[in-house]
This record gives structure tokens, sequence and C-alpha cells, in this order.
């Protein structure tokens, strides 16, 4: 059975090189990763990541560059040049290894002209999208600024991955235990979802093919609630015409639940077509066995685990 992780982030190799010299690279300082400095696999060779991908039975991984150089507060056209030579790098090892892997490029979200640009650019390169965060220096994406971008998405036939960067939700009231992750993380995509949503983008770019990392986070199990919203407050129906609950089939949700009993929800709610496999490889979060977890899942049917595991993502991603 084919595996094909969409949820798998590289390092840029300028980085690494850069690093071991203690020097800056494009403004981001050598200690821009330090909190992973344990963990070897952020800087594994391609060869590395390749052998360790054999022992976990992933077939291809969909190669994004870490969420930490987003760098959206950074100075555009530094930013720019540095998803540039990210997205070169992802687009080199996909040409080198078309067999195992794909990949999405990096953008300037804080200058969206710039972005669209780099976007255009790095799909012309084989890449299938971008990952990007789920707002840009606290703006969320209905923000009217951001619709030139979404047009370009759809148009372009992009694939956007959703993936958390720096700060969630939760950092504003309390940076311990790993909150800020294990809540904020789920509770950012639920907020991405709903701004999309309410804020009426899907409507606008009903064609978006858009992915919501972690399983979406909180986004099912609050639906009833902004269903509610929706039918009680004339503020929620400003932008749509339909209750929230009818977009969540316009998405696509990775199975990275961390349970059985979510992730069969999360099937149950937006159906099998639209979850895909997804293992935040190589950092800690992820399952540690992701293949073999998802294989033993009783709960799922075989044809469910093979949706899942490679056939909705050869259709999403044409690979």
């Amino acid at each position: 059975m084919r595996t094909i992780d969409i949820h798998a982030h590289i390092t840029p190799a300028g980085f690494v090189e850069a690093n071991k010299k203690g020097e800056s690279w494009h403004g981001m300082p050598s200690d821009a990763m330090s909190i992973h400095r344990n963990n070897p696999k952020t800087t594994w060779t391609p060869e590395e990541r390749l052998a360790d991908m054999n022992s976990l039975g992933v077939d291809v991984q969909v190669l994004s560059t870490n969420a930490y150089f987003y760098n959206y507060e950074g100075d555009p056209k530094t930013v720019t040049l540095m998803t540039e030579e990210c997205n070169d790098y992802v687009a080199e090892l996909v040409k080198d290894h078309p067999a195992r892997f794909s990949g999405f490029s990096t953008l300037p979200m804080q200058d969206v002209k710039a972005a669209v640009v780099e976007l255009e650019r790095s799909m012309k390169l084989g890449l299938k999208g971008a990952m990007i965060g789920d707002n840009v220096n606290g703006e969320t994406f209905d923000e009217t600024k951001f619709l030139p971008f979404w047009k370009a998405v759809e148009s372009l036939g992009a694939v956007i991955l959703v993936h958390q960067g720096g700060d969630t939700i939760v950092n504003q009231r309390s940076s311990r235990y790993h909150l800020p992750n294990t809540i904020g993380n789920p509770a950012d995509r639920a907020m991405t979802f709903a701004s999309l949503v309410f804020g009426g983008v899907m409507d606008a770019c009903p064609d978006l093919k858009i992915c919501l990392c972690h399983g979406g986070g909180y986004t099912c199990y609050g639906i009833g609630r902004m269903d509610r919203g929706w039918e009680v407050r004339q503020e929620a129906r400003e932008h749509i015409q339909k209750p929230p609950s009818t977009y969540l089939d316009k998405f696509y949700y990775d199975c990275l639940t961390h349970s059985e009993p979510a992730l069969r929800y999360l099937i149950d709610s937006v159906g099998i077509d639209r979850v895909v496999f997804g293992t935040d490889w190589p950092f800690d979060m992820a399952i540690d066995w992701p293949v073999s977890w998802l294989l033993g899942l009783e709960s799922l049917t075989n044809n469910e685990k093979k949706a899942i595991l490679f056939e909705n993502l050869e259709k999403l991603l044409g690979i």
C-alpha cells in the first residue's frame, strides 16, 4: 500500500550551512531553531531523510520549509529572497528524487504581491502550492488585502497547507506546559477555518484547495456552536448565506489527531475523501510510527485507510 505524507518539514540547506558557521541567513539568526537543537533530524541530509522514510514505511514526503522560516515580521524584500532560496532547494530535491519527494513553497505573506509572484514562480519549478501560517502578524486571511492572493491560488490550482508558525492564540494567556502548541495550535486552525468561511473567502473562491494541518484542530468539534452563532447573530451572517457546517467538506484535513476517536469523528464529519495522511515529520509532536498507527486503527475500514494513506493525495496533488 502506497503512503504519501502531506505534512513533512525541511530546513533550508543554506540556513544549515550558515548555522554551522554561527552566521545569520537572510536576517535569520543562527539560533532560530535552537528549540530543536536536540533533534538532529531537523538538519539531516536527503539521504538520511530517505532512510528514515524507509524505516517508517513512507513512500513520498511533500516537503515544506519549517514554519520557523515564515518570518512574516521581517523586511519583505529580504524575506522574498529567503523564500526564493528555500523554494529552489525544495524544487531541487523534488527534481533529484521525483519518486520520493513532492513539495510546497514558502511565501512572503507580508507582501501579497510578492507572495503571488513567488507562488507562480515556485509552481513553475514543479511545486504543488504553499504552506502558510494561520495569520500574518495578527491579520487573519479574511482581510480584504489577501483576496488577490486567494484568487491567484484558485486560478493556479495550488494546494495550500495551513500550519501554525510562532505564537498561537494561547501565548497571550499562558506559555506554560507546552499549551501554546497543544491547545493553541488546534485553536488557531479552527480560527483559520472560521475566518475563511465567515469572511466569505470560500464563497468568493469556491475552487480553493486548502488543507488544515493537525486534523483541522477544533473545527469539527466546534462546528455546532459556529452554526448556532450563524443562526442567531446577524454579524455572523454578514458574508455567508449558509451555515458554517456546509463548508466542512470544502477543506482537506490531515489525519494527525493523536486519537482514534477524534480521527473517526473527523472522517464522519467531513467525509473520507477529505482526510489525508500527514505526520509533522520530524518534530516531537509527530506520531512515532504513523503508518503503523493508522493501519492498526480498528474503527477504520481498509478502504478508508487506503484513501487516507495515498488515494486522496494522489488526486489532490496529481502525484
